[in-house]
């Protein structure tokens, strides 16, 4: 009896691992100013309809999370309480990062993805200034 209630545990521990791995994603970027660099300290959140985190960027302007739930994320850019920037459908996937970067050398700012090849596992969306009014 003790051995079919440890099996059936080990079972329900390797099911809520799996099920908590298999729906996690990865969300990156660095945030550089108008000289093109580093922003430390600032706030990067992230957040959907039931979910709000707020990052701080390193000595490198760069911030990272994980264990994110795989779906779609409104990224917002705040510097000393100001918003900067703002993208509205950072996607995140199971197993492959996404990558929002934020590049303040303009006055206005829109999003671009930009996608490296499979091979590297990764989406980019850059946020750059934008000359169309």
């Amino acid at each position: 009896m003790l051995s079919k209630s440890i099996i059936l545990s080990l079972i329900g521990v390797l099911f809520v691992a799996f099920s908590v791995s298999a729906g996690t994603s990865v969300l990156e970027g660095v945030v550089k100013d108008a000289s093109g660099r580093p922003i430390k300290g600032a706030d990067v959140r992230i957040e959907t309809k039931n979910f709000s985190k707020i990052l701080k960027t390193d000595a490198s302007g760069r911030y990272v999370t994980d264990v994110l739930a795989v779906g779609t994320y409104q990224v917002t850019l705040v510097i000393n309480g100001q918003v900067k920037a703002s993208i509205r459908d950072a996607k995140t996937q199971v197993n492959k990062p996404t990558q929002v970067n934020f590049d303040l050398s303009g006055k206005r700012a829109s999003a671009d993805k930009v996608k490296r090849p499979t091979a590297y596992g990764k989406d980019f969306m850059d946020i750059r200034p934008s000359t169309h009014p």
